[in-house]
């Protein structure tokens, strides 16, 4: 792990409250950071995901997008990105907001 993956672990994981006893990463648990858009800086746990799942990122509800509520903020990887084995195995990039 890098200081770069350091950072980034203290950071809060998407879905978890930010009042929540321990709104950050857990060990032996890979996540996704989100980078861009309204949910910069989140983590997103994606612990057994099949790499497909990985290649075709996420729409994920915020209020905080351009739709507000129930609107969605979609991230996505870069096409030959590399991922790693640390906690921190990848980045997903804003792509978009929809309805």
């Amino acid at each position: 792990m890098d200081a770069d993956d350091e950072q980034l672990l203290r950071g809060r994981v998407y879905g978890h409250d930010h009042d929540a006893p321990h709104p950050g990463p857990l060990p032996h648990q890979t996540y996704a950071a989100l980078v861009g858009g309204p949910l910069d800086g989140l983590l997103l746990d994606i612990t057994g995901w099949r790499p497909e799942e990985v290649d075709d990122g996420v729409a994920l509800i915020t209020e905080l997008g351009q739709f507000g509520a129930g609107g969605r903020a979609l991230y996505d990887p870069r096409p030959g990105e590399p991922r790693t084995s640390g906690p921190v195995s990848c980045r997903f990039y804003h792509s978009g907001d929809t309805p």
